[in-house]
């Protein structure tokens, strides 16, 4: 590390359990992060002031008036510029060391299983289910660990799927079948700061995991009920019978 680097990112360097090692495990990673809306934006802030070297943003949406509200990645005038641009120059702005990579458009299975395998982490901050379904496959089949966040109304879960762990769950364990149609926060609403809340601490599950500290969320699924401000924890265990990992 340059003396800019070591002034950077002193405080996180302090911790006993990051130190100059850790630190400079993260500018060495390379994390995916799918979708870069209410929980992507956070989480790719987060990551980059963290000093994570490398990041791939994957989105193909462009920016509204109506996802200001809890995007914080984009500004007023980016509305109607892609998501990806929009973030990548917040990012750069934010800090210039890291690399990012920028796909502006919905991963085809093969562009999708690529970029899985060439990432240390992946961060699911995508809002529908066949998109995360998609991308827990890809994971399973590579073994990568994904950290996976929603959040709707005033509520929100977090968890880590790690599948190099023994009898880790996979996403497809907790829902086991495609509920269909799904309604988001154009129809259900969501209040600003919650998907940040979530989003935020999907940041922290990809730093401990890059940096090898800590016990990850894997195993364990966080709730947050905001409207009381209340945290639960609820054990997830592997299916046998799942149709994706139930073979792993």
């Amino acid at each position: 590390m340059n003396d800019e680097q070591l002034q950077r990112y002193s405080r996180q360097m302090l911790l006993a359990q990051v130190g100059p090692e850790g630190q400079q495990k993260l500018l060495d990673a390379r994390v995916l992060i799918i979708g870069l809306g209410g929980l992507g934006s956070p989480l790719a802030m987060y990551l980059a002031a963290a000093g994570v070297g490398h990041l791939v943003i994957a989105d193909y949406d462009q920016v509204d008036l109506s996802n200001l509200q809890r995007q914080i990645i984009h500004r007023t005038r980016d509305i109607g510029r892609n998501k990806t641009e929009s973030a990548r120059d917040t990012l750069q702005a934010l800090n210039p060391e890291v690399k990012i990579t920028a796909l502006n458009k919905r991963l085809a299975e093969d562009e999708l299983a690529h970029e899985v395998r060439q990432a240390d982490v992946v961060a699911d901050a995508s809002d529908n289910f066949a998109a995360r379904f998609a991308l827990n496959a890809a994971c399973v089949r590579a073994k990568k660990p994904l950290v996976s966040g929603a959040a709707i109304r005033m509520e929100g879960q977090v968890t880590v799927f790690d599948l190099r762990r023994a009898g880790s769950a996979c996403y497809r364990c907790l829902y086991r079948d495609d509920p269909g149609a799904e309604e988001g926060c154009a129809a259900l609403g969501v209040l600003a700061p919650v998907p940040g809340v979530i989003g935020a601490v999907q940041a922290v599950e990809v730093i401990k995991l890059l940096a090898g500290i800590g016990e990850t969320l894997a195993g364990r699924l966080l709730l947050l009920d905001a409207l009381s401000m209340e945290w639960r924890t609820v054990k997830l265990h592997k299916d046998p019978a799942c149709p994706v990992c139930g073979t792993c």
